[in-house]
């Protein structure tokens, strides 16, 4: 259940927005932060500092980390119907420094498309207000009580979050906060999850950005239907959180994403540790089968209306026999893999910019280059021209004082522009 919000769940969702009101903006940092482990301003330095991971930011000036040439990771199919193309990507909402430049395939199939569709805008004004929304206070204090509470204390303090910092939450969100910044120490952020970065790449082309879902729903989706099944979870991710299995989990995760491994993707119950328990299937339930028909009649809408869409949205939305491929391909799509086979990946350096060319050299010798001006007689050059050249006319040098015919310098224009 835990690494299922790496695939299925974004993990941030909200801007950084200045002109909100500041209780308004605080919150939407702190809910950020839930979804993302970001918001520095709410991470203290605690005294264990020294084993605290680095920011996202900082993380680019590990060795070996610097500007690299994009190479094709996740999962990715072209859907064709009504003589229009589409695609299906499937994301990881977590990322490292070197994934930011997506491979070239992605790049190109982007390139080529009106839309990008996300599970959700995180610059959309109703998701910033739909997450800024505080939890109640009682139903926190209810489901975040007694050792439950002092377990979530100690994890804060572990993960260098400052106390109180994400108290206003709805209880699942400050622990999937958690889960998040465990990943840091492998070099894995939510500031650089695949989502993130396309639509940085989509606002850069300003490619419009389409929604597929709305927060409110997302919210309900991660809490559950009952306090008590939303303190099942949390117990759960506590555990993993304590014993230090979520790591290993997360890491294995981001190497089958990165190698587009969609046969071990889709064998993901055999190694996920994510459906042992009735709350974690029917967690599964939730945000799989449930969404995955919704999302099919957005990507759809999108692509009957003209658009020629990119749906981007996690990778789990694209394995078995429910996933958006198989679901495109009931509604009359032709679905084609593109990267779907497992690869072994190596980011290269980006190469030096090439030495700018010399300057041509100039067609006249011997004075100026003006247009049209023509080879001073008895130079022997020559004009070049389609078919081979002829040796410019004795006309075209006449000596001063004598007119040329106009034909012949017209002429000899017609075959340098030719």
């Amino acid at each position: 259940m835990r690494i299922l919000r790496a695939l299925v769940a974004p993990l941030r969702l909200l801007s950084r927005g200045t002109d909100r009101p500041a209780p308004q903006r605080l919150l939407a940092r702190l809910t950020r932060q839930a979804f993302a482990a970001v918001g520095g301003c709410f991470i203290a330095v605690a005294a264990h500092a020294a084993a605290c991971p680095p920011s996202a930011i900082a993380s680019l000036e590990k060795p070996g980390i610097g500007l690299r040439n994009g190479i094709d990771r996740g999962l990715l199919w072209r859907i064709e119907r009504d003589g229009r193309t589409s695609w299906l990507y499937g994301t990881l909402h977590l990322g490292r420094g070197e994934w930011v430049r997506p491979g070239p395939t992605v790049q190109k199939a982007l390139a080529q498309s009106d839309t990008l569709a996300l599970e959700l805008d995180s610059r959309d004004d109703a998701t910033v207000r739909a997450l800024s929304q505080p939890a109640d206070p009682a139903a926190v204090a209810r489901v975040l009580s007694g050792e439950r509470a002092r377990r979530l204390e100690r994890q804060n303090a572990e993960a260098c979050v400052s106390p109180g910092s994400t108290a206003r939450l709805p209880p699942i969100l400050q622990v999937t906060a958690l889960t998040a910044l465990a990943a840091r120490a492998d070099g894995l952020y939510a500031e650089f999850g695949v989502d993130e970065t396309l639509a940085v790449s989509a606002r850069n082309s300003n490619k419009p950005i389409v929604a597929l879902e709305n927060a409110a729903d997302q919210l309900r989706w991660l809490t559950g239907g009952s306090e008590a099944e939303e303190a099942e979870q949390i117990d759960a991710m506590l555990d993993e959180l304590e014993s230090g299995r979520l790591r290993g989990q997360l890491k294995t995760l981001a190497d089958v994403w990165a190698r587009s491994d969609a046969a071990r993707l889709a064998r993901y119950a055999e190694w996920c540790e994510c459906l042992n328990t009735p709350a974690e299937q029917r967690l599964m339930k939730r945000l799989l089968d449930d969404r995955n028909p919704g999302l099919a009649d957005g990507i759809e809408r999108l692509h009957a209306g003209g658009r020629s869409a990119f749906a981007a949205v996690g990778a789990l939305h694209m394995v078995g026999a429910q996933g958006l491929p198989t679901l495109m391909a009931a509604r009359g799509f032709r679905v084609t893999p593109v990267l779907t086979e497992a690869q072994a990946q190596q980011a290269l350096p980006m190469p030096a910019l090439a030495a700018p060319e010399p300057p041509a050299r100039k067609a006249v010798r011997g004075g100026k280059n003006v247009k049209g001006q023509k080879a001073a007689k008895g130079t022997g050059q020559k004009v070049a021209a389609k078919g081979g050249a002829k040796p410019a006319s004795k006309a075209a040098a006449a000596p001063k004082g004598k007119a040329a015919p106009r034909a012949a310098p017209k002429a000899a224009n017609s075959k340098v522009r030719r």
